[in-house]
């Protein structure tokens, strides 16, 4: 383990689950904890260093919504711009209502290509799908275009990949450049995120850690069959723990988007969780207390992956947890945000 501040608890904690990954905690620019453990590469004993590219899975759709809000700042589109009118794609069943906010905020009611609500492993996908083939938002259409409506448009919140993917095709349409080209000129590069990227699993750079997957009987396997080759609009992006700190500190900063643009990325729009004050904004997940926000936080989780980070506006602190294992993130943030 390599260690520059670290916390007895959090240490603890972490040989507990034989976590795997990278922390960072920061207030502002101080450094508060930092450190790496387990391996990037378990056939090669490689280990985790300061800066292993992890994947983040779902913990980029915050990318996808500040594309998305560029664009709407640039006045190439608007919150209440139909679906139908920004994207020329059939979509024989959906409601025409559809807006981007709808699809912001998870509350458009289409069809999802992987229904939270409904399947348990992401990895059944590939089944009869080759992820091997799963290069692109327009890869992920036919695994849902024509399927019917779940819910009415705006009924409720309900977690959808899809709508993300419609979302990175929206940014292509109107952009005219690739999905990952333009997050990586207008919000990587914008943000000094200069190690992270949508890699393909098949050709992925150095120092990039393999996500790796524990079964009950103590064996193990690598991630590449059971996640797509490479990740877009809906999750997938490669990220360091410093260039994450390096993107909440763009976003405050209003590096990314405008004042007014930023407020309306980070508003809590609907409430997600009956047992939290918990709400979504814009690609993020926004925490109450007492009536007062008290964090911004991401998190993704894939096979193989697990992943969560934050922003607590009441002291500048950021806390990024990044593990290759499926699970482990979400007890060590815990335990940070103890502190």
């Amino acid at each position: 383990m390599k260690m520059h501040l670290i916390n007895e608890k959090v240490t603890a904690i972490m040989k507990e689950i034989d976590f795997s990954g990278n922390v960072l905690v920061k207030r502002n620019n101080e450094l508060l904890q930092h450190y790496s453990n387990g391996f990037s590469n378990r056939t090669h004993h490689t280990l985790n260093n300061e800066q292993t590219r992890f994947g983040i899975a779902s913990g980029c759709k915050i990318f996808t919504a500040v594309a998305i809000c560029q664009l709407v700042e640039k006045e190439q589109l608007t919150f209440e711009s139909k679906l139908s009118d920004v994207l020329d794609m059939p979509f024989p069943h959906f409601d025409e209502g559809i807006t981007i906010h709808h699809l912001l905020t998870h509350t458009a009611g289409i069809p999802d290509y992987f229904d939270e609500e409904v399947m348990k492993d992401f990895a059944d996908l590939w089944v009869n799908q080759p992820m091997y083939l799963m290069r692109n938002g327009h890869n992920f259409l036919p695994l849902f275009q024509h399927e019917p409506m779940k819910l009415a448009v705006g009924e409720r919140f309900h977690y959808n990949n899809a709508g993300y993917i419609l979302l990175g095709l929206i940014v292509e349409q109107v952009s005219g450049k690739g999905f990952d080209e333009y997050v990586t000129e207008h919000v990587f590069k914008r943000a000094g995120m200069e190690q992270s990227g949508y890699f393909e699993l098949d050709a992925l750079p150095s120092n990039t850690a393999l996500g790796y997957i524990d079964e009950e009987d103590g064996s193990w396997k690598s991630n590449i069959y059971s996640v797509p080759v490479k990740g877009g609009a809906d999750g997938g992006a490669f990220v360091t723990v410093d260039d994450m700190h390096h993107f909440w500190q763009a976003l405050m900063k209003f590096e990314l988007l405008n004042p007014e643009m930023t407020q309306q990325l980070l508003t809590p729009y609907i409430h997600t969780d009956d047992d939290y004050d918990r709400f979504y904004g814009y690609g993020v997940w926004i925490d109450k207390r007492d009536d007062i926000i008290s964090k911004y936080h991401v998190m993704g989780y894939d096979p193989g992956v697990s992943f969560h980070s934050a922003f607590y506006p009441e002291n500048g602190v950021t806390s990024v947890v990044c593990s290759n294992k499926s699970e482990g993130a979400f007890d060590v943030f815990k335990e940070l945000e103890k502190l």
